[in-house]
């Protein structure tokens, strides 16, 4: 079993700035990658950011320069994002990538979300 706790939304205006965590615990043998994902009302889950544990990271073109992913370390990870626009508002989801054993398969694992609203 894997849990993730999200933590870091809230309310900001346009042009602020919030950090998000995402902590995993559990079962974990090793991770594969980390990422978050949003969602806003009525529009589908997208990715925002991963990174990968050899530390390559992708991210969604409309939050690339302002958003940041990293590892704090190989179970935490953080989303910086400034210069917030209204469009960012969603629920963010961490998604851990991982595996309990060395022979089993790597399984996507989400938080509950954390909300981020970003005023005008």
């Amino acid at each position: 079993q894997v849990q993730l706790v999200e933590s870091g939304g809230g309310l900001v205006q346009a042009g602020g700035s919030l950090r998000l965590s995402c902590a995993a615990s559990g079962t974990i043998f090793s991770i594969n990658a980390m990422g978050w994902y949003r969602q806003a009302p009525g529009k589908q889950r997208e990715l925002v950011a991963t990174i990968t544990g050899g530390g390559s990271v992708n991210y969604a073109d409309s939050v690339k320069g302002r958003f940041t992913i990293s590892r704090e370390n190989a179970k935490t990870v953080y989303l910086q994002m400034n210069s917030l626009k209204p469009e960012d508002t969603a629920i963010y989801y961490c998604r851990c990538d991982s595996r309990s054993g060395s022979l089993m398969p790597y399984r996507p694992y989400w938080g509950q979300g954390t909300q981020v609203t970003v005023s005008s």
